[in-house]
């Protein structure tokens, strides 16, 4: 009998012991709240685990005491030193210690070594296994994979996500698109993994918590279901901490970030002829303020309070690698994965983003806008039809 993906994870995680968990850039409280849950899980049972995100980890989430996740994995690899002796052939070989630095003295048979005949390979990565959260494709997972591609194809990956734009890029896929987010998935995956033991301590229950509150916008959205307020109590019940994630997710805003704010509300742009609002952040008002990127989180969802008569609405946040655009769906039956789509984004009915690259794309705000009508106009179209 064929094992189903959440059984052949578990087998995968108790054959392993170095772990690479990684989620996707611009990481947002699921993404988060996973990666934190699954590193802590794993330390648990007694694996070595580097937990990576390409981009920080916003302010606004360091409660969870991600302070664990690094940008890179380049530290996790050895460090190769290679000899050309093609040649020169070599007679001995040793090293010293000395004064803080490891001298190695090869001694050839005839000849001379020079300089040039040294070069620094990358060496093997250490990982066993790569576990993928709350991320629909490799691409997204930015620089890690971008610099370091032969580590993905060589590893397996196990690809943990809700949303219906996955790739099922892994080995092994748990893709489960009737889940709010990433983290409501892992609550049971943590159970199989460990039936003596409830691994949910309450740091770990605080982190899944806060992905499912986030991506349900606190039980808002049209997408909660009963089995996520099911897993929240769940969580809830395993001493969550959910007064202190709602106190540090809505209720503890800094001056510069209600300022933010201000100046997003004040620039809504009504697009009434068709169906949505949105509003810019770009970098003078970054500095105007004194915010920085981080404040900026958070905002897409005032603006979703502002929406009447829309499908979604748009937040366009100017960061120093590029356009960042935020989508939250207002009207029932409205897809934002699918405008997501139109920019190499991605995401799931009711919320989705992009990011349009600086250097990859000249794609000004109005061309950015225009192509999002365009869009309605014809999705529009064809509901009347």
């Amino acid at each position: 009998m064929e094992l189903s993906p959440k059984q052949q994870i578990v087998e995968a995680i108790r054959g392993s012991e170095n772990i690479l968990a990684i989620t996707h850039r611009g990481p947002d409280g699921d993404a988060v709240g996973s990666l934190v849950a699954v590193s802590k899980v794993l330390e648990k049972i007694g694996k070595k685990v580097t937990t990576v995100c390409a981009d920080n980890i916003p302010a606004v989430f360091s409660f969870l005491n991600g302070n664990q996740v690094v940008k890179n994995i380049s530290g996790n690899r050895d460090f190769v030193i290679s000899l050309d002796v093609s040649s020169v052939k070599a007679d001995k070989f040793l090293y010293k210690t000395e004064d803080g630095r490891i001298n190695f003295i090869v001694t050839p048979k005839s000849g001379e070594f020079t300089p040039e005949m040294v070069s620094f390979p990358g060496g093997k990565f250490k990982f066993d296994l790569i576990i993928v959260l709350d991320c629909p494709d490799l691409e997204r997972l930015g620089k890690p994979y971008e610099e370091n591609v032969d580590l993905f194809y060589e590893t397996p990956i196990i690809n943990i996500d809700h949303h219906a734009s996955n790739d099922h890029f892994g080995k092994i896929n748990l893709v489960d698109l009737t889940a709010t987010s990433t983290c409501e998935i892992l609550v049971s995956l943590f159970e199989s993994l460990s039936k003596d033991t409830s691994l949910l301590t309450d740091d770990i229950a605080t982190a899944l918590l806060t992905g499912i509150i986030t991506d349900t916008n606190s039980f808002q959205n049209q997408n909660t279901t009963p089995k996520s307020l099911t897993v929240a109590a769940q969580l809830v019940a395993a001493n969550a901490d959910q007064q202190e994630i709602i106190r540090k997710i809505y209720k503890t805003r800094s001056l510069s970030t209600l300022r933010l704010w201000g100046r997003v509300l004040t620039n809504i742009h009504d697009e009434s002829n068709y169906r949505f609002l949105w509003s810019q952040i770009k970098k003078s008002d970054f500095s105007s303020v004194g915010a920085s990127a981080d404040d900026s989180d958070g905002v897409i969802d005032e603006l979703l309070k502002t929406a009447y008569g829309v499908d979604f609405v748009l937040l366009l946040i100017e960061k120093d690698d590029g356009i960042h655009g935020s989508l939250r769906a207002v009207g029932k039956g409205v897809d934002v994965s699918g405008i997501a789509n139109l920019f190499a984004g991605g995401g799931h009915p009711m919320a989705a983003g992009f990011v349009i690259e600086d250097g990859k794309s000249d794609i000004p705000t109005d061309q950015i806008i225009s192509k999002i009508r365009e869009y309605q106009k014809a999705r529009n179209r064809t509901s009347d039809s």
